[in-house]
């Protein structure tokens, strides 16, 4: 392998396959970038077994090869060297990087035994902008579980039927939900690990307009032409989300999102973490006390709004509380209360298809 190519065109490759790079695997093989030079592009790829990315950059090739390098290594001496011409050379397993002053030898691995990128076949598309696909998963993944032995739950579903695709994450304690419409039949329930969901958002940049995913019963993928993100899917079987939604709420609480999340804030710098950041709240006469106390203090919040019902006393975990009101995007926003023991449901006061629903936390006598 012999290969030109300018610094400034490798170290954004690099970079992005090195996001797929895990460094907790059991194969060593995997904490490598795989590299093929052929056809005047040089071809780099990353995968840790679950997720991989492959991304195609023009090259001078002189001669064809491929080759496994150390990921990390690789990647700070490329970011290192001056901003010019780097030459590569592969003798067996030996690569040669010339730059300026500065040559590098790194033994490689046999690129035999580098996993290739999986063969997707007869995959249900979905067509979506670039801007609603980032917000839904930006506004839910952040709510899917952290606990392995119920694995269906460390992911964020995308539940595809009657022409809308609805993405929805839970934990047990609370519930994100964004509905989106698209034109496609298709019926498909694909359940996307949140770090996928997290690499998508990184690699879904401004100067794309439209997205078109690719869902298999294992797989998930996006090509966006020089770039391909492939992900293996999580089996099983999601929870049945849709009985979480009552509307039976004997309470509609109305109220400004950025005064909301500033008194929570606020409140939240007095919660305790073995409290379950407990914050509760007393919301009558179209007004919402926000309160938190601690060994070291308390504090006292007065939000405006408007209320409709009964009053209501009722406590939450202000972590859970606060991340759902923030992953809104509308600055007016209304909450249905049931009661103080029933989840309360947050959504934006124009219809938006996000939901947030979040579990109260049960106070002494009740």
């Amino acid at each position: 392998m012999k290969v030109e190519i300018h610094k400034q065109d490798l170290v954004g490759p690099i970079t992005t396959v090195q996001k797929a790079i895990s460094g907790r695997t059991p194969l060593p093989i995997l904490e490598g970038i795989y590299i093929k030079a052929i056809n005047n592009q040089l071809i780099l790829m990353g995968t840790d077994g679950e997720i991989s990315i492959q991304t195609t950059v023009a090259a001078k090739v002189e001669e064809e090869g491929e080759i496994v390098i150390g990921s990390r290594l690789f990647g700070d001496i490329i970011r290192k060297l001056p901003s010019s011409t780097i030459y590569l050379t592969l003798v067996d397993h030996n690569l040669n990087i010339r730059c300026h002053q500065s040559e590098f030898n790194i033994m490689g691995q046999s690129s035999q035994e580098f996993p290739q990128m999986p063969q997707i076949n007869d995959p249900v598309q979905v067509n979506l902008s670039r801007e609603s696909l980032v917000n839904s998963l930006k506004s839910t993944s952040f709510a899917v579980s952290l606990d392995d032995l119920r694995m269906a739950l460390t992911g964020v579903l995308f539940d595809i039927k009657d022409k809308m695709i609805t993405f929805v994450a839970l934990d047990g304690y609370r519930m994100a939900l964004n509905k989106l419409a698209i034109e496609s039949d298709a019926e498909i329930q694909a359940i996307v690990p949140a770090r996928a969901c997290n690499e998508m958002v990184h690699l879904l940049d401004d100067s794309l307009d439209t997205v078109v995913l690719d869902l298999t019963q294992n797989y998930i993928k996006i090509d966006l032409g020089s770039t391909v993100f492939i992900s293996k899917l999580i089996n099983g079987e999601f929870f049945q989300y849709q009985g979480l939604i009552r509307n039976d709420h004997r309470m509609t609480v109305g109220l400004n999102r950025q005064e909301f999340v500033q008194g929570l804030e606020r409140a939240n710098l007095l919660a305790k973490e073995e409290r379950s950041n407990l914050v509760k709240l007393d919301i009558s006469n179209n007004e919402i006390l926000i309160e938190s106390h601690s060994d070291i203090g308390d504090v006292h919040e007065l939000v405006p709004c408007q209320s409709q019902g009964d009053n209501l006393k009722i406590a939450f975990n202000s972590k859970y509380l606060l991340e759902g009101v923030k992953a809104i995007q509308e600055e007016e926003i209304v909450c249905y209360f049931i009661d103080s023991v029933n989840p309360c449901i947050i959504k934006s006061k124009e219809e938006s298809g996000y939901l947030y629903l979040v579990l109260p936390v049960r106070l002494a006598g009740q």
